[in-house]
């Protein structure tokens, strides 16, 4: 990989025989940056560029992606990587955090406020949901995470990573070769992407776990929530998925942004940058703590 592309020094939270991958670049308050999909820290780099120095940015890689370990019997649920996510934040002693979370890095990222409001200072949600499928998430689901079509379509074809990627990138000039083959590049085989897999069924198989972790997030209705959204996004970019975010979160501030699909982060990282940047001015105008970190 080009390191002007991905210059950050590698680090890793050890659990037995296994280590989870991840970046921490600055000083300052802390913000974690949690992707989804078949992606990996890689997906935040212009966003940690434009923000090292002005706070800490901490990238993790759930085990299954990007550099991190395969562990040993490890299921690849959004629950497993809940966990590694909530000990990371622990490790670190992260307080007055900020969690960014796209994709599945939403869900999975409330989970870990949830269980730590005492830490979390704001929330910057792009591209995302935390509730049972509705009847287009769940055909999703049943196509690319089923038993047969979708078990073939990952593992043996590497579709996420091949095909949903590109599709979910709308400025074309964003979609070159090097950034896709970075995508491409951490599963190698049919086993490697067996995460690639358990998400898509997940939706409907953890449908239980997503509504628990709604319905618990009103121990942070008082934090301030950016949301940053590509409305360009097929999947998740419709105005109705905004809506459902505003009616949990009513002081939410809102940037719809106009030219970016679902992963935001490859077509304006920049905006996703002002909103973070807005949730930390925000959370320190309310008294969030400011630890130095780093």
């Amino acid at each position: 990989m080009d390191e002007r592309e991905y210059p950050f020094e590698s680090r890793w939270l050890e659990r037995g025989d296994s280590a989870m991958h991840y970046v921490d670049v600055g000083r300052g308050r802390p913000v974690l940056m949690l992707h989804g999909n078949p992606t990996w820290s890689f997906l935040y780099r212009r966003v940690i560029r434009a923000l090292e120095g002005e706070c800490r940015c901490i990238a993790p890689d759930y085990p299954g992606f990007g550099f991190s370990d395969h562990p040993p019997g490890y299921g690849y649920t959004p629950g497993e990587h809940a966990r590694w996510v909530g000990e990371l934040v622990d490790e670190l002693r992260l307080d007055g955090l900020v969690v960014v979370g796209q994709d599945w890095g939403g869900s999975i990222g409330l989970r870990t406020a949830v269980e730590r409001p005492g830490r979390t200072a704001g929330l910057v949600m792009a591209n995302t949901w935390c509730w049972a499928p509705d009847w287009r998430l769940g055909l999703f689901s049943r196509a690319m995470g089923g038993s047969t079509l979708g078990r073939w379509l990952q593992l043996e074809h590497n579709f996420f990573a091949r095909h949903v990627v590109p599709a979910g990138i709308y400025r074309p000039e964003r979609r070159t070769d090097a950034v896709l083959e970075a995508y491409r590049k951490p599963f190698p085989d049919r086993e490697s992407r067996r995460g690639t897999w358990v998400f898509p069924r997940a939706i409907r198989t953890f449908a239980g776990w997503l509504e628990a972790t709604w319905r618990e997030l009103d121990v942070l209705e008082p934090l301030p929530v950016e949301l940053v959204w590509g409305t360009k996004d097929p999947a998740l970019g419709g105005e109705e998925y905004l809506e459902r975010w505003r009616d949990r979160f009513a002081a939410a501030s809102v940037d719809r942004v106009e030219d970016a699909g679902h992963y935001l982060q490859e077509d304006r990282p920049e905006r996703l940058a002002s909103g973070v940047r807005r949730c930390l001015r925000r959370s320190s105008d309310s008294g969030g703590s400011t630890p130095e970190g780093g």
